[in-house]
């Protein structure tokens, strides 16, 4: 049974005029109203470097993943299942980066490193929420690919444009709701200490836990049975893809094709394991308070190296991207000349 004696460390002390108020900290709402984001205490950096190198990384990745949404909705031969799975991937990447790097960047060139309790609540939800719907959308994707490429005649029924656009939406649904219930417990947790430190460049699960002045197990329990079920359920069905794939190219009679196909697949693969790997180490444990230090090094690649890689190596090493974007360029080039010409035209007879 847990111990529920008031500790001296559990206890605020409010000085009000003319007297002293002893509030127990219990609650976040008379406790902690905002906490302390640690960042990378082991990089030997200052804050002005720092934001500089994940400035360029943020701007490289939403430059690389806009692009891709733009250039899927804007292109008619793009308009294919595959492309559309990765225009949701593009979408979730420039989302989840956001819902991180702007509030890290703002503390690299501030002295405090804070974060409110309710914007570090809601940083929580989001991340997991758009990293669960990520993994969910991988598995689809691979799928996708498995489909294409073993069951070519079935194909386009299989993957109609409606049934693409439910699977999309199931994926977005099936992160947005089960991260629900962990989010509200989390928010109703005792939080002992105001400004606490989060060991962390942001509100992750195992350092948020780590505060919490009360019992975390059931709330860890949950947590690694959500994470399993999500990451290691999309891992098999994107492993089972990816194997029937390999299989199948591995019968293509032309050499070339063989590795062109391979090459194809082993981009792909070096970004999902990545991905996958990361999170099996971070959230697929029993326990989640006690791996607060190792933590970030290894969010790192979830949270800005996938990001960063995805644009690149599902879409714009893709020929047929690469077209529709040469189009897309030269459209707007020319657009833009013909505005500059009416508009030199139009000074020119305004003046005359």
């Amino acid at each position: 049974m847990r111990d529920r004696t008031l500790r001296p460390d559990h206890v605020n002390i409010v000085l009000q005029v003319g007297e002293i108020t002893m509030a127990p900290c219990g609650n976040h709402s008379d406790g902690t109203t905002e906490f302390v984001l640690a960042g990378f205490p082991n990089l030997n950096s200052t804050g002005v470097e720092l934001f500089s190198v994940f400035f360029l990384i943020y701007l490289l990745t939403l430059t690389g993943n806009v692009l891709i949404v733009g250039v899927v909705g804007a292109d008619q031969r793009l308009q294919t299942p595959m492309y559309f799975f990765l225009g949701n991937l593009s979408c979730l990447e420039i989302l989840i980066t956001s819902v991180i790097i702007p509030k890290m960047l703002s503390n690299f060139l501030s002295k405090q490193h804070t974060i409110s309790f309710a914007a570090c609540i809601a940083q929580f939800y989001f991340y997991f929420f758009l990293g669960a719907s990520e993994f969910l959308l991988l598995a689809v994707m691979s799928v996708d690919r498995y489909l294409a490429i073993c069951r070519p005649l079935h194909y386009p029924l299989l993957m109609s444009g409606a049934v693409c656009f439910r699977v999309a939406l199931a994926c977005w649904v099936g992160g947005l709701l089960p991260v629900l219930g962990p989010t509200v417990a989390v928010a109703l947790l005792p939080f002992c200490r105001q400004g606490a430190v989060v060991q962390h460049f942001f509100c992750d699960s195992g350092p948020l836990l780590h505060l919490a002045c009360a019992n975390t197990t059931k709330l860890e329990e949950a947590d690694f049975v959500l994470a399993f079920l999500v990451i290691v359920s999309s891992l098999a069905i994107t492993a089972a893809s990816y194997g029937r794939i390999v299989l199948a190219v591995l019968r293509i009679p032309s050499a070339s094709g063989r590795q062109k196909a391979f090459s194809t697949c082993s981009s792909h693969l070096m970004v999902v394991t990545l991905f996958y790997g990361s999170a099996v180490f971070l959230y697929v444990r029993p326990s989640q308070s006690g791996s607060v230090d190792a933590n970030w090094s290894v969010t790192v690649i979830t949270t800005f190296v996938t990001p960063l890689l995805n644009p690149v190596i599902y879409a714009l090493r893709n020929d047929r991207v690469k077209e529709a974007l040469k189009d897309m360029f030269r459209k707007v080039r020319v657009e833009l000349s013909e505005n500059s010409f009416l508009s030199e035209s139009l000074r020119k007879k305004t003046v005359s």
